[in-house]
């Protein structure tokens, strides 16, 4: 079904809506609010009558200006897939600093809404490697991001793969460690973002970094995210962290590079939590 917008009504909202979710993640950043004020959501969303979600309360609206708010927007009900809250998203991208020219990892694509956003802020020259799981999705990202010629969709889990080495590894689905080779991809200085959901449904996102002898972590907020598809992650070798553990956190390691010690938060089969700062 085509959408028929009134543009200069779309543009309006747009504009307003970026500068609102920018208030509402305490950011300032003029490139993040042009690229959401510029970018079409109706673009990256089912056909309407879209069911739009504030306070965990859905409502059906066939208006695009509903879309321009710090909601949820539903992609797939049954499946508990939604367009994500923009305001998390803005505080996730300054966090992790895109720069023009860095290559970026996508993991959760969606319909790839926030693959737009990701390429235009690593335009010129960067490139964005999005991944996702659910083929009828990564189908229907790869048509909606055509106008992206920095974009490559691949249908398919991010995990237990070699890839490409980047500059950001951006993950949108909660996950009980991240997969080794996002570490392992990450380029020195290299930053990694993703919801760490140790506990059903919850946990921080944590902001990892490539230092020179390590990756330092540390958590941010707590959110709660749709669990990875396509994992193969088992519970931690040891007791479940606490929200205090949690909170701790100041690193992470590859386990095939340092055995987990005193300092350990959590522990996986190939990575591992410490509350230890990495060393200069």
């Amino acid at each position: 079904m085509k959408i028929y917008v009134n543009q200069d009504e779309s543009s309006r909202a747009r504009m307003s809506y970026a500068s609102e979710i920018m208030r509402l993640a305490g950011v300032e950043n003029a490139r993040i609010e042009e690229a959401f004020a510029l970018i079409s959501r109706e673009t990256f969303l089912p056909s309407p009558p879209w069911t739009v979600i504030s306070m965990g309360i859905g409502t059906q609206t066939r208006q695009v200006y509903d879309l321009y708010g710090n909601v949820l927007v539903a992609i797939d009900r049954e499946r508990g897939i939604n367009n994500g809250e923009p305001a998390l998203h803005v505080a996730w991208i300054h966090a992790v600093s895109l720069q023009p020219g860095e290559t970026v990892i996508h993991v959760g694509a969606g319909l790839g809404y926030y693959t737009a956003i990701l390429s235009r802020l690593v335009e010129p020259h960067g490139h964005v490697e999005a991944f996702e799981y659910e083929a009828d999705l990564a189908a229907q990202a790869r048509r909606n991001l055509q106008g992206c010629s920095n974009v490559t969709v691949h249908s398919g889990s991010a995990f237990g793969r070699v890839l490409p080495n980047a500059d950001v590894v951006y993950v949108n689905a909660g996950v009980l460690s991240p997969d080794v080779e996002w570490l392992r991809a990450l380029n020195p200085g290299g930053r990694l973002i993703f919801p760490w959901q140790p506990h059903e449904n919850w946990g921080p996102a944590v902001l990892v970094k490539r230092q020179a002898n390590g990756f330092s972590a540390h958590s941010l907020m707590r959110v709660g995210f749709i669990s990875c598809s396509g994992t193969t992650e088992t519970v931690p070798a040891r007791n479940l962290p606490s929200e205090s553990d949690l909170a701790a956190v100041r690193s992470l390691w590859i386990r095939s590079e340092r055995e987990p010690d005193a300092s350990a938060v959590a522990v996986y089969d190939q990575v591992w939590f410490s509350s230890e700062e990495v060393r200069a």
